[in-house]
């Protein structure tokens, strides 16, 4: 098993939703940032959020265990253009967070 590698590409806000079900000064995330980079295998990394861990945990545990890497599954093709790759985001309605995960080489510690 390896690491994965969760790389936040957008913190988002969806102002129309926002606007008509948001409470007042709601913003994008105050957890996750743009950039922000963690490694996982099958347990939630330190200081990730717990929403966005339950919304991607499966992705991260697939690519762990090498499903995807040679282009096989997780959509590879369908409208994921790269092998070992998936963009998934937490299931916050209102202001989701957009994120790559990727395969590495990097070996899990168990």
């Amino acid at each position: 098993m390896n690491k994965v590698k969760i790389t936040v590409l957008e913190t988002t806000l969806n102002t129309a939703l926002v606007s008509e079900y948001g409470v007042a000064g709601l913003g994008v995330c105050p957890f996750l940032k743009e950039g922000d980079v963690y490694y996982a295998d099958y347990a939630k990394p330190d200081g990730f959020c717990d929403e966005a861990w339950k919304s991607i945990h499966q992705f991260v545990f697939a690519l762990a265990h090498g499903v995807g890497k040679d282009g096989s599954l997780l959509y590879h093709g369908e409208w994921v253009s790269k092998p070992g790759v998936s963009i998934n985001t937490c299931s916050d309605g209102l202001r989701p967070v957009v994120f790559k995960l990727e395969t590495t080489d990097l070996e899990s510690v168990v």
